[in-house]
């Protein structure tokens, strides 16, 4: 990481002192902002800070050692945000009275600093369980920690009205978070819960809507039935299918051209990994890193996965649920399940 200075010496001789600190790296959409808002509050400095197609902006008063130890702070930010470089430069005082986050800047050239979807974080995955939360069973639950960025991303800088979250306007309950700068949703952009945000829907394999009280407990009643479903997630559709079922898989192959390369599985926590496989700290480890990633590890005997899900080999690609629409389904089926990409082996999604 990188820290650059301008003008040095004008803005660390004067007691009452100005900088602005441009800051490159992954800083939208991980909840970078109101962790400047808090940093700047608890060092007492004044000023505001706001996204832009480049990254971040900050101009920052107050005295100078005061600004030297805000540059150490923003040279270390919480994950999964990650500062690059840090331009600090001197600027006239102004006598401002607070801090603030103001609405991003239009224009400039395209960011490339929009991080990944990210996993389901502990706190959320907690809310997810809890039946006195209000968010209770929502299968799209997010906070800055955790939840979609990349993928609903229509334009830079990421705030909400360039995302597809844009048409959900958000419910005073979740409005009061969005702008509260003490709550984990502060400038959450896909903020939204079951009263103001996207809904699950079930159709049929024609395209038509199925008529459900419960979605997600219809697909996973017809998954435990040896059903195939496709479930929308994030940047595309997996099929899913019951990987104790030899038969349903042995039809997902026929489907998806697909005759011997082994199949992905997907289990609903750690404990269910280590009941079908032989894993060793740095797989476990591996497993449950924010990516989310596929981790190839020793099956482990008579587990009760079939054989076809890798016909000719003893290993098998394992991965934890990384939206809360997979953490809620792979409870309501109760079993591992077949993930995979839902279009014909060798062809585009």
């Amino acid at each position: 990481m990188r820290v650059m200075y301008r003008d040095d010496a004008r803005w660390r001789s004067a007691m009452t002192a100005g900088v602005r600190i441009e800051v490159r790296g992954t800083v939208q959409g991980v909840g970078f902002r109101p962790w400047v808002y808090r940093i700047a509050h608890e060092l007492g400095v004044t000023g505001r800070v706001r996204n832009h197609a480049r990254g971040v902006t900050i101009e920052a008063f107050g005295g100078e050692h005061v600004l030297e130890r805000l540059v150490t702070r923003l040279a270390g930010p919480p994950p999964p945000a990650l500062v690059r470089e840090l331009v600090v430069t001197a600027i006239p005082f102004q006598p401002i009275d607070d801090f603030s986050i103001e609405h991003s800047a239009e224009g400039g050239p395209r960011a490339l600093s929009i991080p990944p979807d990210l996993a389901t974080c502990a706190d959320c995955e907690r809310e997810l369980r809890d039946a006195a939360d209000r968010r209770h069973g929502y299968a799209f639950i997010n906070c800055t920690a955790c939840g979609p960025r990349f993928t609903i991303a229509t334009g830079v800088p990421y705030d909400r009205p360039a995302t597809t979250m844009a048409p959900f306007a958000m419910c005073p309950a979740c409005e009061r978070e969005y702008r509260d700068p003490l709550d984990r949703r502060f400038h959450a952009q896909p903020n939204a819960c079951p009263v103001c945000g996207p809904a699950l829907a079930l159709w049929s394999p024609q395209g038509a809507a199925i008529a459900t009280g419960d979605p997600l407990r219809d697909a996973a009643d017809r998954i435990a039935r040896g059903e195939i479903v496709a479930v929308k997630g994030l940047g595309g559709f997996h099929l899913a299918c019951d990987a104790t079922r030899a038969a349903t898989i042995a039809t997902l192959r026929r489907r998806k051209r697909r005759d011997e390369k082994p199949f992905a599985v997907m289990v609903v926590d750690l404990a269910a990994a280590h009941a079908l496989a032989v894993l060793a700290p740095d797989e476990t480890a591996l497993l449950a890193a924010p990516e989310r990633p596929i981790v190839l590890v020793e099956r482990r005997a008579g587990a009760g996965l079939a054989r076809e899900v890798a016909p000719d080999t003893e290993m098998v690609g394992l991965m934890l649920p990384y939206t809360p629409l997979h953490h809620l389904l792979l409870r309501a089926v109760g079993r591992p399940l077949v993930m995979t990409s839902a279009n014909p082996s060798d062809e585009p999604i």
